[in-house]
């Protein structure tokens, strides 16, 4: 059974980002420098773009990297810089080939723990520190992929009833409040420069 998601905000994306660990993983290496909603419907949109239901990483990985380039390009572009996103996209997917056959869910599957669980996620290319904890915490909180220390391991973001990322989100009030503490850190950042 499926986790409903409500990353995207668009039934369909949000619908293949709770069915597919690859467009979930690709939605997250996307959320950066873009409005959440838009980084978690590009994979959908890559989906449709390449003709099929969901994502492959063993496609993806050997596509011609210029015509990939060109498939994220396209109006409306998956992405505010969509050819070193492209990059990206292709050199997480040969990762995910080249170390778990393929599978995207295989990089949480058999975690024993939090703690090894964000070291795989961390050595995934495109995902540093915060982005890993980030994404340990959606797998946890809506993905109920939850092994021993889970919470510990993705800091802040694992913490029961916060709204401080995607892992938050479930709708568009949770979406609100996780806008609203993002602009309290961006001024808090501000005033500390200032002081």
């Amino acid at each position: 059974m499926s986790p409903t998601i409500h990353l995207a905000q668009q039934p369909e994306a949000d619908e293949l980002l709770g069915r597919s660990p690859l467009a979930a993983l690709v939605g997250m290496l996307l959320d950066q420098q873009v409005p959440m909603e838009w980084a978690f419907s590009g994979p959908y949109t890559i989906a449709r773009r390449l003709g099929g239901e969901d994502l492959d990483a063993a496609e993806i990985a050997a596509y011609d990297p210029e015509a990939f380039a060109e498939l994220l390009k396209e109006k409306p572009a998956v992405h505010r810089y969509p050819g070193n996103m492209a990059k990206r996209v292709q050199l997480l997917c040969q990762y995910l080939v080249d170390e778990y056959d393929g599978d995207a869910s295989a990089v949480w599957r058999d975690a024993a723990s939090g703690d090894e669980l964000l070291a795989r996620l961390k050595a995934l290319p495109g995902f540093g520190e915060q982005k890993a904890k980030i994404f340990l915490a959606l797998l946890g909180k809506q993905f109920d992929v939850q092994p021993t220390g889970w919470r510990e391991a993705a800091g802040a973001y694992g913490e029961k009833g916060c709204y401080r990322s995607a892992a938050d989100i479930t709708g568009p009030d949770s979406l609100a409040k996780v806008r609203e503490h993002k602009q309290e850190m961006k001024r808090a950042a501000k005033a500390a420069k200032k002081s």
